[in-house]
């Protein structure tokens, strides 16, 4: 570390020797003021923000750079009100909620829809198995819509929209970059890039390379990503864009401890982590096009087309579960504008279709040795259908009005390929309409009033259908779809170009809500199995604003209020591995590792040109580790400092950015993540102090 500080001294040093005249690339620092004119695209309609009826959030390029690691999503969605992410190992995994949906899900997002330049992310029941085939570094902005929206993306957005755009390639024939982060707990992030504009098409490639120890112990971590983009646009009506990517991610999992070992070493692992190796592995490979076809002013039409091939392992403390996963799918949307100045109409029909089919087996795992037992050999294939339409129309400058009705058809069926004792092949299916109607009120143009109300449908995913409690392989029959009925009503605009922002509050409710146990089965009673049980009401405020006052200062905040608490009609036991410990989760009780209050600060200042000094703060207040509430075993709630240097140069043709973070500058003991456990190995430790040194070069 001292060597790195060093090198960071000397190169800021030359830099400013070397360099009498600076001036900053279009490329090196890009400023999103956060105008009302702003255009959305994940809503499935491109329209101003001003006159979106969804509480979104834009995370744009500017906040990105800030980054010290840019390899997780816990770093670029901090400024988000209403959204919850727990970084588990230190590394790329990790564990996100949209106001409360996806809190009780072991791996994976749920109820949240995510988008990479319009290829969908999620399976065909709505599990989003990771983050691991976005490069952080590489991303221009995300947009993340909160709330129900299951008429426009089915179940897998009930929670909200995650949509994330990357760069382009720059307007040059050719252009490149080169990054590379060094850090505390051997951390390494490479990225090479190269891009630009040639006739009619506009690419880039980038590939990245990261690995590190992570804070506690069996967190190691390491990927590769390669991604690559192309838009073609030979006239003003066609643009097409084919994409590709392959991602490779290996996790170690150190698993929860419980609160005495907590106390006594925060980076201890769980005993059973290291005997076993515990971990997951990826290998991920995405073929897509995205294009857009303009008839004329009326019409248009929008679609994709992907195809994914994954091979994922998972080795827990007594099994390891290999999965062959190839995941197709395809959207159409046919577009129709029409009407004139005081009312105008765009009608909105489409469909979704994805398919996937999984080869999975699972065998004992003996202390890292892959046990001769095979356990469960089966084939599931699952199938997405839906239609929809959306209709928004425009009542002059003012008012907004967009609604949408969707129907989902979701299939899974399971072949039994092993069938040792009885034959546990069998079909699990849902279906669903739902609906949603927003408006949008502009009195001024500066400031935007918009309330909506939306369902939610969240059928059992692949996740929750393989675990099935009363065998090794088929699907756990006793689930059956959440669902959410959710308003919205806020206000957002600006004053005078120095300040933004967008104050909101919510109300939910949830019926069939998932949640997970254990099994007293010795050969499986450490695996996570789910229930369909009890229901919620769920109510917050999300506020978030921007402050300029000065062109060198800029203060930003995030901070969400959430009172989420369970409405079951009878209490719900939660089961232990100590059979003495007696609990339950009752009306009234908060909801698990769901804090009252989450409030993110970041302050940047330009001390002189081009050389900026960044602090922020991060505070959760107590939360749950389960539905009993028992304040013992509470997770505390705690404040976190973090801070930064930033300065951006350029030579000639060659710009670049130099930057040095260090974050929990205190140094502060807290818990990261919380979970039920029967064991009570609930906590998991956030890191310590932790510095980081990156140069980034533009050519």
């Amino acid at each position: 570390m001292k060597k790195l500080i060093l090198l960071f001294v000397i190169i800021i040093f030359s830099s400013l020797q070397v360099i009498a005249q600076t001036e900053s690339l279009d490329s090196a620092r890009k400023e999103y003021k956060y105008p009302l004119e702003i255009l959305i695209t994940a809503p499935r309609l491109t329209m101003p923000l001003k006159e979106n009826s969804f509480a979104t959030s834009i995370v744009g390029y500017d906040f990105l750079t800030t980054m010290p690691r840019m390899i997780a999503a816990d770093e670029p969605l901090k400024l988000v009100p209403g959204v919850k992410v727990d970084n588990q190992a230190n590394g790329e995994r990790v564990h996100l909620s949209i106001r409360g949906q996806g809190i009780l899900t072991e791996r994976g997002i749920r109820g949240i829809k995510i988008l990479l330049d319009g290829i969908p992310v999620n399976d065909p029941t709505g599990f989003a198995p990771d983050f691991f085939d976005v490069d952080w570094s590489t991303v221009e902005r995300v947009e993340v819509l909160r709330g129900p929206g299951a008429s426009l993306y089915g179940g897998s957005s009930s929670g909200g929209i995650i949509n994330i755009i990357t760069q382009n390639g720059s307007s040059k024939p050719l252009s490149g970059q080169g990054l590379i982060t060094y850090g505390s707990n051997n951390f390494f992030k490479g990225l090479g890039q190269f891009g630009g504009l040639v006739n009619n098409v506009n690419y880039r490639v980038s590939y990245s390379r990261e690995y590190g120890d992570g804070y506690r112990d069996h967190t190691h971590f390491f990927g590769n990503n390669i991604y690559g983009k192309a838009t073609y646009t030979p006239n003003k009506y066609i643009s097409l864009t084919p994409i590709i990517s392959y991602s490779e991610k290996y996790h170690e999992n150190p698993e929860g401890i419980n609160l005495l070992q907590y106390q006594q070493d925060p980076k201890q692992s769980n005993p059973d982590a290291i005997p076993f190796n515990e971990y997951l592995e990826t290998n991920r490979i995405i073929a897509g096009l995205v294009g857009t076809v303009n008839i004329n002013p009326m019409h248009d039409f929008n679609f994709n087309v992907y195809t994914k091939r994954t091979l994922f392992t998972e080795a827990n403390n007594h099994t390891f579960n290999d999965r062959n996963i190839v995941t197709p799918g395809a959207s159409f949307q046919y577009n129709v504008h029409f009407g004139g100045k005081k009312i105008r109409n765009h009608v909105s029909v489409g469909t979704d279709l994805q398919w996937q089919t999984i080869l999975e087996k699972r065998v004992e795992n003996d202390h890292t040795v892959r046990g001769l037992d095979l356990l469960s050999d089966q084939k599931i294939e699952q199938r997405g259908l839906s239609a929809f339409l959306i209709d928004r129309v425009e009542l002059g400058d003012k008012v907004d009005i967009i609604g949408s009705v969707r129907y989902d058809d979701i299939r899974n069926s399971l072949s039994d390929k092993l069938k040792t004792n009885f034959d546990a092949s069998g079909e699990a299916n849902f279906n669903k309409t739902t609906g949603r109607l927003g408006v949008t009120f502009t009195p001024v143009s500066n400031i935007s009033i918009y309330a909506n109300v939306g369902q939610g449908f969240l059928p059992p995913a692949t996740e929750e259908l393989a675990q099935n409690p009363d065998n090794f392989g088929g699907f756990n029959t006793h689930l059956v779809p959440a669902t959410s009925l959710g308003e919205d009503i806020g206000v957002r605009g600006t004053i005078k170009d120095i300040l933004y922002y967008d104050i909101g509050g919510f109300y939910l409710t949830t019926e069939n809500d998932f949640d997970r146990y254990r099994i007293t089965d010795p050969l499986r009673n450490q695996e996570t199995f789910y229930k369909t049980e009890g229901s919620s009401r769920r109510f917050g405020l999300e506020v978030y604003g921007k402050f300029t006052p000065v062109k060198q200062l800029t203060v930003q905040l995030a901070y969400t209020y959430s009172n989420f608490k369970y409405t079951n009609d009878k209490p719900s036991k939660i089961v232990m591995d100590d059979t003495s410990i007696v609990k339950y989760a009752v009306d009234g009780n908060w909801l698990p590792n769901s804090p009252q209050h989450q409030i993110y600060a970041d302050l940047q200042y330009e001390v002189v040109p081009h050389l900026y000094v960044g602090l922020s703060s991060e505070t959760l207040s107590k939360s749950y580790i389960d539905g009993a509430n028992l304040d013992a075993e509470a997770v505390e709630g705690y404040t976190l400092f973090n801070g930064r240097i930033v300065y951006d140069w350029c030579l000639k043709s060659i710009a670049g950015q130099l930057s040095f973070n260090v974050t929990n500058i205190g140094d502060k003991k807290y818990v990261a993540f919380s979970e039920p456990d029967p064991g009570g190995n609930a906590y998991q430790p956030g890191a310590g102090r932790q510095f980081f040194g990156s140069l980034k070069i533009n050519l």
